[in-house]
């Protein structure tokens, strides 16, 4: 039996609030997975590293709207995908490295569960260790979610965690589902050469998670690159490896060399025999926590996408910060506020929200004021040639202040983020737009006139 001041099951942001101030404890981190986690190994980071070579890519296919001409000959894949993963994997092993070389930091290695309350057994490469500790922190992520029709098959699949390291781009790629993993990946692939079927079951891609005007957009900018089938299922899959045929709800059959399934990710509770330590979770999985991110266990804490309700790696951050604090400063503890969460979806054209849709926000008994603001009507959308882009902002009609907004178009996840702050700290549309100058002809223009453009408010 080996105890431990302070252990931290999962190698990503849970092993991010261990710093100096730590160091006068004994703490462990207990990790099957690689370090870095989801985001740094099959995530965030590689994703977009990829997405920024299919946007370059892409830029040279369009060069023509520029007076521009320029033929693209090839994407090396090969070299993309050792250009990323050569670094990524280095970055993965140095951390580990780094956690193991801290004098007060022990790693395990291998699966855990637990076994009582503050109390874990490790499949580890030499057999079952037994560990305790004082307090525990619980940020063991979460994977990808396969349903069961593609399981229970027998046949080869990909997901998120696999697909971006495949040796060569798919020529007959079919992406099962339509969130921001499936619109990031299948940007990917078609942009680096794969034929892209998408097979959704809602009426629109990203129908779930973006305002209604953006979905709506960013559905009819994708038919002219994938082949869409929306208000689909998924039936059946037969064939043989290389060579599979996939049968939707309507008779139709599909034909790929692989098959991406992408329909959403589920938190890695189930696999960490919570109930013997008297952590609680709710329905969907996820740990409950209270604002201060404490479990219903004494001593234990959880973070990320095992217990966030919004499983994003910038969330997972600041919740480590959090928990880091309260591990520190008992009875001074601070919480997690979820009001102004921002979130992009890196495909091409570009797109990020804050705050509520305007669905959402009528839903609510609230009274929105909306605007619209298309980059074709500011300086630099005419630079961009941007005929499809938009701002949409939200305000509330009586008090004036910000209640959403979202973005379609290039720069997105940037230009977000004034919005994000207005909203975080309270201001007023009118504030926002008439407080801070704005740089004219650039690309934050879009934002200024859509708030200019909102109906008076504060009335």
């Amino acid at each position: 039996m080996r105890h431990h001041d302070l252990l931290v099951l999962g190698a990503g942001s849970g092993s991010l609030l261990l710093d100096d101030r730590f160091a006068d404890l004994d703490v462990a981190v207990v990790s099957a997975g690689p370090f870095g986690g989801t985001c740094l190994n099959a995530g965030c980071i590689p994703s977009k590293m990829l997405a920024v070579t299919a946007d370059v890519a892409d830029t040279v296919r369009d060069a023509g709207r520029h007076d521009v001409d320029a033929r693209l000959r090839e994407v090396r894949w090969p070299e993309v995908r050792d250009r990323v993963f050569g670094r990524l994997d280095a970055a993965s092993a140095e951390g580990e490295r780094d956690r193991r070389d801290a004098a007060n930091t022990t790693v395990h290695r291998g699966l855990a569960r637990f076994t009582g309350p503050r109390r874990l057994t490790v499949d580890t490469a030499d057999g079952p260790l037994e560990l305790t500790a004082d307090r525990i922190v619980i940020a063991a992520g979460g994977r990808p979610v396969v349903p069961p029709v593609v399981a229970s098959s027998g046949l080869p699949y990909e997901t998120s965690d696999t697909v971006m390291r495949l040796p060569r781009p798919p020529a007959r790629l079919v992406v099962l589902g339509g969130g921001y993993i499936a619109a990031e990946l299948a940007h990917v692939f078609r942009s680096v050469g794969s034929h892209v079927t998408v097979v959704e079951k809602e009426d629109r891609l990203l129908g779930k998670q973006q305002d209604e005007a953006v979905s709506a957009a960013f559905t009819e900018a994708m038919r002219g690159h994938w082949d869409l089938r929306l208000g689909r299922e998924l039936t059946a899959v037969t064939g043989r490896p290389g060579d599979l045929r996939l049968t939707l709800d309507d008779g139709a059959e599909l034909r790929a060399d692989t098959l991406l399934v992408a329909v959403g990710r589920r938190p890695n509770s189930d696999l960490l025999d919570l109930d013997r330590a008297g952590v609680a979770t709710g329905e969907d999985g996820r740990i409950t926590v209270d604002a201060q991110l404490r479990t219903t266990a004494d001593g234990v804490w959880a973070l990320g996408d095992i217990a966030t309700p919004v499983p994003l790696k910038h969330v997972a951050n600041r919740e480590a910060r959090i928990v880091a604090h309260n591990l520190l400063h008992p009875g001074e503890e601070r919480s997690m506020d979820y009001g102004a969460v921002p979130s992009a979806v890196f495909t091409r054209p570009q797109i990020a929200q804050v705050g509520l849709t305007e669905r959402q926000a009528r839903e609510q008994g609230l009274d929105p004021a909306v605007a619209v603001h298309r980059y074709a009507d500011v300086a630099y959308g005419w630079a961009l040639e941007d005929t499809e882009g938009f701002c949409k902002v939200l305000a509330d009609r009586r008090t004036g202040r910000l209640l959403g907004a979202h973005i379609l178009g290039p720069q997105a996840a940037t230009l977000i983020q004034p919005l994000v702050v207005a909203l975080t700290t309270g201001m007023t549309a009118g504030e926002l737009a008439d407080g801070p100058l704005w740089i004219h002809p650039a690309l934050t223009e879009v934002v200024e006139n859509a708030l200019r453009d909102l109906p008076a408010t504060g009335h």
